[in-house]
């Protein structure tokens, strides 16, 4: 259902999200990368924020479930973005941070779970991951789009789950979509050494 909403409205979503400024959530997690780290942009969508690591000079690796994401953010972006699902990953110590901004999001609470075992396998010792969710307490169904919002107390439940993901940082941010008046939780954690 989610996948062929962003299908269906691929252009509108792209023309929503592809000129937001993005800057003060890029800033805590670039600051903790090495010089040449490689990120993965986990459900990259319309290709914005693997545009804004490859212009600082990161190298990328970008993925989306959605066919049609991927074929604009190939276009906007210049590499190579794989057609793929979370459940899909199967890496293994590969990256040294992981970007998932408004994409974990979509996982149904009950393959959270193996998704992020999937992402945690994948990033390297030291590594450091940033994701985010709606600020919430809920699985929904919005716009032909699943959701699972999370909050302190769930996120922090999850994260228990991984002795080896440390917490960095955990806050709260509104929608940078100026239409937009959502709160978005957001978290920085740090694969153990």
């Amino acid at each position: 259902m989610t996948i062929q909403y962003y299908n269906d409205n691929a252009q509108s979503f792209v023309d929503g999200t592809v000129n937001v400024d993005m800057e003060a959530l890029y800033s805590p997690f670039v600051k903790l990368l090495s010089d040449n780290a490689l990120i993965l942009d986990a459900g990259c969508g319309s290709g914005r924020d693997t545009n804004a690591f490859l212009s600082m000079g990161f190298d990328v690796e970008a993925i989306d479930a959605s066919e049609e994401m991927v074929r604009h953010a190939t276009a906007y972006t210049g590499i190579k973005v794989k057609h793929q699902t979370f459940q899909d990953i199967d890496a293994s110590d590969s990256y040294d941070a992981i970007w998932a901004c408004a994409s974990l999001l979509h996982v149904p609470q009950e393959q959270l779970l193996i998704v992020f075992n999937r992402l945690e396998k994948a990033l390297k010792a030291g590594g450091v991951w940033y994701f985010s969710f709606k600020y919430g307490n809920e699985e929904r169904v919005k716009d032909g789009r699943t959701f699972t919002d999370m909050n302190e107390e769930s996120i922090r439940a999850l994260l228990s789950q991984f002795p080896t993901l440390v917490e960095e940082s955990v806050w709260l941010t509104l929608d940078a979509r100026p239409e937009r008046d959502e709160k978005w939780l957001n978290v920085i954690v740090r694969k153990a050494e």
